[in-house]
């Protein structure tokens, strides 16, 4: 098994259905959304919740728009990023086609939000889903529709080894170290 291969099959294991209740791995250690060593992300904990996803988040400083309001962009990656979670529990990695955001209401930095995303429909490899956020009191601050479509896993593998090339490369140029990379070709 090549090098690329084994990739792939670690991609492909991040696929498999999670149980009810489950906390659902992050995307990957550097996702701007979930990755636990990114240091201006967000750091979602997911889990899975029946036919769909949920997840606790306070925004601080670093998601800033207005003063001690959360800036929309920080708010759509959020919810970008939730959606990315539903692909757990459909079986495979899906894309960002489409994505609509109704702000409601502001959405306070240091107050924690309930995140709520699921899957509203599905023809062929377009899945159709919605999202909300919530305050602490239960009334909905934003809602979100999208459409993802559903790729080959070989789509982000491919990218991810192409990624990875270029760091140790360019790691090993401003230390000095080596200057090629050995590899395999690529498929």
């Amino acid at each position: 098994m090549s090098r690329f291969d084994d990739l792939i099959a670690t991609f492909a294991e991040k696929f498999r259905p999670p149980d009810d209740g489950a906390r659902l791995a992050s995307h990957h250690a550097n996702c701007l959304g979930c990755g636990e060593d990114n240091p201006h992300g967000h750091h979602l904990e997911v889990r899975r919740a029946g036919d769909g996803v949920v997840a606790a988040h306070a925004f601080d400083r670093r998601h800033e728009g207005a003063p001690g309001i959360a800036h929309g962009g920080a708010l759509a990656t959020v919810i970008d990023d939730l959606y990315g979670f539903l692909q757990y529990l459909v079986g495979g990695p899906a894309v960002t086609r489409r994505l609509e955001i109704e702000y409601l209401q502001p959405v306070l930095l240091d107050v924690t939000y309930r995140l709520d995303a699921h899957l509203t429909g599905r023809d062929g490899r377009r899945l159709q889903v919605e999202a909300t956020i919530t305050d602490p009191e239960g009334q909905r601050v934003l809602t979100s529709t999208a459409m993802f479509v559903l790729v080959d896993v070989a789509h982000f593998a491919a990218a991810y080894a192409r990624s990875l090339e270029s760091a140790i490369t360019k790691t090993a140029e401003e230390t000095g170290g080596p200057r090629g990379v050995e590899r395999e070709p690529r498929p």
